[in-house]
């Protein structure tokens, strides 16, 4: 894969994807690199409406691919489904945001997001409408209160907010649980914490094992899409790229969305 850092002088919304509007001609792809929320997910959709050619944030959907890819071995290696499971993602970012839909669509059993002021469910009034649509899709068990709270049981934390999640409350996670504690540089649950009382252990470096780092999807799905001349980068696509033991072929990619 060969690409060309363009980095903007600018936040707002209308001229990042105006300015990405003029240059893609030169371009097969694009991939979209920290722009937080909410203004991600706008210039993503305005972009992907307006060109012909793939469009990737990858803070979204890069980091939810490699999640769902390492919640997909970590059940297998523990003898369980993603139906069985119930997850805990921390942060409501553009990551978080991505993960909770991505998974659920993928079949997790339940997955509830928590920010800084708790968990986003329905009796909130705080909510953003990006936050309002995640209280929707998640939290099937309805709970309400901290953090630390939701992971009382729990069987997935997922952490792609930074800050710390108290020992204690990793302790009170189910058996056999997993922690994938992403944030950069500092996990929210060091891996040492987290081996006492996870069956798997995960963080978004690359110096501990069990690395889950966006960058170790987007250039994979672009060649795919790439080598088949996709004009866009589908739900199906996202979902089937981590899928073990199988092998895409130019007459197999890209999948039916």
């Amino acid at each position: 894969m060969d690409a060309v850092p363009i980095a903007l002088a600018t936040t707002d919304t209308d001229e990042i994807v105006e300015t990405v509007v003029r240059l893609a001609p030169s371009f097969g792809g694009v991939n979209l690199e920290d722009i937080s929320a909410p203004r991600c997910f706008e210039i993503e959709r305005k972009l992907q409406e307006r060109l012909d050619i793939p469009v990737f944030h990858d803070d979204q959907h890069g980091t939810a691919i490699v999640t769902l890819a390492a919640l997909r071995n970590a059940a297998k290696l523990t003898g369980r489904t993603l139906g069985e499971l119930r997850g805990v993602i921390s942060g409501a970012g553009a990551a978080g945001v991505a993960i909770a839909k991505f998974l659920l669509e993928a079949g997790l059993g339940d997955v509830c997001v928590a920010d800084r002021k708790g968990i986003v469910s329905r009796d909130r009034e705080d909510l953003t409408d990006v936050k309002r649509e995640i209280a929707e899709l998640t939290n099937k068990a309805g709970l309400s209160g901290s953090l630390e709270s939701a992971l009382a049981g729990a069987d997935v934390f997922i952490g792609v907010s930074g800050g710390t999640v108290p020992e204690e409350a990793v302790a009170a996670m189910a058996p056999n649980a997993f922690v994938f504690a992403m944030a950069n540089p500092n996990p929210e649950v060091h891996p040492d914490v987290a081996h006492k009382y996870a069956a798997v252990v995960a963080t978004g470096r690359s110096d501990y094992p069990n690395q889950i780092n966006n960058v170790l999807a987007f250039p994979g799905i672009f060649a795919g899409a790439l080598q088949v001349r996709a004009s866009r980068i589908t739900e199906g696509m996202k979902i089937a790229a981590p899928t073990p033991s199988r092998t895409w072929s130019a007459t197999s990619w890209p999948p039916t969305a």
